[in-house]
């Protein structure tokens, strides 16, 4: 078989073919910045630009376009959302189940003062809803939280907890990495006040671009994380204060942005209720065949239900980096090894610091490739 790609938890691939179409064609056709020329190219551009904040409204079920926030990733947008707005005496919490784009972050405000909580999940990662509110304490100022865990797919129950954040007036920041372009994540019904989203993952989009949504409420005391040129205001020395100017200074990825409008519409066409059925036909198939390997723990949940299309295997009497290794060279198979950026989550799993073999699947793939990842499996434990 020729390269089977299963790694599309860290980046989705291939990508549709409209994304690289749009892509080229700005960078062929259009080519220039936006607020910043008076010419008709940049005006297509700047409808472009605009089209895709409403595209990402409509996904995100938001309804501010000028609170659509363009960044590199989903980790800068992470980085402005946390740093611009908790202080000194603040108290965060999170899941145990975090990815370091928002531990690390957290991890360096504690320096200056700033405090955090863990709030457990069990070995399947499901969460302990149980234990969150005796975590809130008189300084609590916000949960952020992943939708889903990248290590082993599960996904938290995002809307209780925004519940208990509209109880306690605390603001709600949500990590879409995993999520956004596989199921709703609904700002209204999650009563988010920030959605961080990146646009290489399962909005297959490409690498290079990502953002956030942000309410009224918390923009009003969030501060930009860089500051410099908008197009706007030029006559001034200071930062402009209103939207999308304050969080977007210098030149945008308009070649990144061009190929997540594509992303979007292709989404948009083909339906995400369609595209998550075939990532989780594809994923069940997957688990029903791994748990006759005696040789393989499957970590997480054991089913399909509540879960993304990613799956993470210990192969107990192996050397896991060795086996994704092999599956590569032997078997053109492209998996993930290691800690998967979220050390966490492998202690709340028990699988750290050996870490595991991640399979994420999406809509490209065939049940032939699943069979093939399978036998190929199969065929490398006996061998060991």
């Amino acid at each position: 078989m020729n390269n089977l790609y299963l790694d599309n938890a860290a980046t989705s691939f291939p990508k549709p073919k409209p994304v690289a179409d749009s892509i080229y064609n700005y960078i062929l056709n259009i080519g220039c910045n936006v607020n910043r020329g008076a010419y008709s190219s940049a005006y297509t551009a700047e409808n472009t630009l605009f089209e895709t904040r409403e595209l990402l409204c409509n996904l995100f079920n938001f309804s501010i376009e000028e609170n659509v926030i363009f960044t590199k990733n989903i980790t800068e947008s992470l980085n402005i959302l946390i740093k611009g707005f908790i202080k000194s005496g603040d108290h965060i919490i999170v899941s145990s189940m975090e990815h370091n784009a928002v531990m690390r972050p957290i991890t360096s405000l504690s320096k200056l003062g700033v405090s955090f909580s863990r709030v457990p999940c069990d070995n399947e990662s499901n969460l302990r809803l149980d234990e969150i509110e005796n975590l809130i304490k008189p300084n609590t100022k916000a949960i952020v939280m992943t939708h889903a865990s990248n290590v082993c797919g599960t996904i938290l129950p995002l809307e209780i907890v925004g519940d208990i954040c509209k109880k306690h007036n605390l603001f709600f920041i949500i990590d879409s990495a995993q999520t956004a372009g596989f199921i709703d994540v609904d700002f209204e019904k999650f009563n988010a006040d920030a959605i961080a989203f990146t646009g290489h993952k399962s909005l297959m989009g490409p690498q290079g671009i990502g953002g956030f949504l942000i309410s009224d409420r918390l923009n009003c005391i969030t501060t930009p994380l860089i500051e410099g040129g908008t197009g706007s205001l030029s006559e001034s020395e200071s930062q402009p204060d209103y939207m999308p100017d304050k969080f977007e200074s210098g030149t945008m990825n308009l070649p990144g942005i061009f190929g997540l409008n594509a992303a979007l519409k292709y989404i948009n066409n083909v339906g995400l209720s369609s595209i998550r059925e075939k990532e989780l036909e594809l994923t069940k198939k997957f688990i029903e065949e791994i748990k006759n390997i005696k040789e393989i723990n499957l970590i997480g949940k054991q089913n399909i239900e509540g879960r993304t299309a990613v799956v993470s295997l210990d192969f107990t009497s192996f050397d896991n980096g060795e086996i994704s290794h092999l599956l590569n060279r032997d078997f053109n198979i492209m998996t993930r090894c290691g800690l998967h950026c979220a050390p966490s989550a492998h202690k709340t799993l028990g699988t750290f610091p050996r870490g595991t073999v991640r399979f994420s699947f999406s809509h490209f793939n065939t049940l032939e490739e699943v069979k093939y990842a399978v036998n190929s499996i199969n065929d490398l434990v006996k061998r060991q």
